[in-house]
């Protein structure tokens, strides 16, 4: 999924997104309501989860401007506030789930995993193309009764392109879905991370499904018997 995390406190802010993107998520994490509220106009988040005290704007107004303008992926608020008029507050402002700090982050990955569900683009928890699947939960692909557990950006690599199946997707394509927002990717990790990814699909005989489509990207590909 992709994910908007907003949390001002970068000692909150790393370890949740480390353990959303070893979760096979694409997190852009950031730490003010102001650049929140200009990346949710540019982008299609699956998942927004908005601390609730941010500087300028809050995170429940993030989250009322978030509905106002028509948006209905789910929103997962942070909070020290645990008392019940809080929590109504924070719900009735579009909030679909609510988790009081300190986080305990198997609880969040859990929480994300149900939102997930909630998604207007959720498709299952599993993702198939033709005998090919995907488990989104795992983090495994699973062909023939053969499994290869995959890393959390071998996953997301894998998703992307079991996402948008027989499509030729480039190195930039590639790393905008991967990278979250002001990360910077080294100018080879597409091409490292292709290799790695072909080296799963090979554990599951079906390494000749990536084509590397000359001078335009990568394509996944049933290929023909």
């Amino acid at each position: 999924m992709l994910i908007l995390l907003v949390e001002d406190d970068l000692a909150q802010l790393e370890p949740l997104r480390a353990a959303l993107t070893k979760a096979g998520h694409t997190i852009d994490a950031i730490e003010d309501g102001e650049t929140a509220q200009w990346l949710f106009s540019q982008k299609d988040y699956d998942l927004l989860i908005l601390d609730w005290m941010l500087p300028k704007v809050s995170g429940v107004d993030l989250c009322q401007e978030y509905r106002r303008v028509g948006k209905t992926s789910p929103v997962l608020m942070l909070t020290a506030k645990d008392t019940i008029s809080d929590k109504v507050y924070g719900l009735d402002a579009g909030a679909d789930d609510y988790l009081v700090k300190p986080v305990d982050i198997i609880e969040l990955l859990a929480r994300v995993r149900a939102l997930r569900r909630r998604s207007p683009l959720w498709q299952g928890d599993k993702l198939t193309l033709a005998d090919l699947h995907l488990d989104l939960n795992n983090l495994t692909l699973e062909r023939n009764q053969l499994t290869s557990q995959l890393s959390g950006r071998e996953f997301q690599l894998m998703e992307y392109l079991m996402r948008h199946p027989r499509q030729i997707l480039s190195h930039n394509q590639i790393e905008q879905a991967l990278w979250g927002w002001g990360t910077e990717p080294e100018s080879n990790a597409v091409t490292t991370l292709v290799r790695r990814l072909r080296q799963r699909l090979q554990t599951v005989e079906a390494k000749d499904w990536l084509e590397n489509v000359y001078g335009m990207g990568y394509r996944l590909n049933v290929p023909e018997k």
